[in-house]
């Protein structure tokens, strides 16, 4: 009897290890696009929520696609300076943050002319939504730390 209770005991035991290995956490669960993937999915939002006809989705496209290429070279960059351990200087940093704001004025002004007021309006107000997600995710991220 105590053999078989025994036996039984880590029989559950392994069964219960065996599930917990299979189960992923939300992050594993996260699908892993390519730029062109998540230029692609942004494109289809935008067009849907803003109402974009054909010749204004082939120029978010490209702007998007513009946008997407600038942003993996810089991450390019912040990469193999962290691998090499290198800060920037106060120089660099006020150049970075000089040159991303001429990109992020230069995307509004690009957006302002192929979108008509409306959608523009709406586009901003997305925008600006999306910016108040991300501070709630830092602050929960904060705060988990």
């Amino acid at each position: 009897m105590k053999k078989l209770f025994i036996t039984a005991l880590l029989f559950v035991g392994m069964v219960s290890f065996a599930q917990d290995a299979t189960t992923t956490t939300p992050k594993q669960q996260k699908e892993r696009l390519t730029p062109e993937q998540r230029n692609e999915k942004h494109l289809k939002k935008l067009t849907t929520e803003l109402n974009l006809d054909a010749n204004q989705q082939a120029q978010v496209g490209k702007l998007l696609a513009e946008k997407s290429a600038k942003s993996q070279k810089y991450m390019e960059t912040r990469k193999a300076r962290k691998d090499s351990n290198a800060k920037p200087t106060a120089e660099e940093k006020a150049a970075l943050k000089k040159e991303m704001m001429d990109e992020k004025t230069a995307t509004e002004t690009q957006m302002k002319s192929i979108l008509n007021a409306d959608q523009y309006k709406k586009w901003t107000a997305m925008r600006e939504e999306n910016k108040e997600k991300m501070k709630e995710k830092m602050k929960d991220r904060a705060n988990k730390q």
